[in-house]
């Protein structure tokens, strides 16, 4: 009978290599949550300034100020974030007549006419 020695694949039988792996998800994850909550908060403020933006032409620069702030106010920005400047241009927004263009056609070819 012939013995043959059979080596064993000591491939992951460490545990400091689980525990630093284990380590840095936990840190990844940290660090991740925090700078997702960041983005999260600027997305939002991004996005109520674009809504006021374009209710502007109808609106005082006090009430959307006013908005602004409670918007920061709710999202718990630090008081920095709480200082608008409203600078409105000369002209007035009107939509191209490319557009307009467009939906007289898709009113001429609707089936309710």
């Amino acid at each position: 009978m012939v013995a043959v020695a059979m080596s064993r694949n000591r491939r992951g039988a460490g545990s400091r290599g689980c525990l630093i792996s284990f380590l840095l998800l936990a840190v990844a994850l940290y660090y991740g949550i925090n700078i997702g909550e960041v983005w999260y908060r600027y997305q939002q403020m991004e996005e109520e300034m674009t809504s006021q933006a374009r209710m502007a032409p109808g609106i005082s620069d006090h009430v959307i100020r006013r908005r602004l702030q409670a918007k920061a106010d709710a999202l718990g920005l630090p008081p920095e974030a709480r200082k608008f400047s409203i600078i409105r241009s000369g002209q007035a927004r009107h939509r191209s007549e490319e557009r307009r263009v467009g939906k007289e056609c898709r009113s001429r070819w609707s089936p309710y006419h």
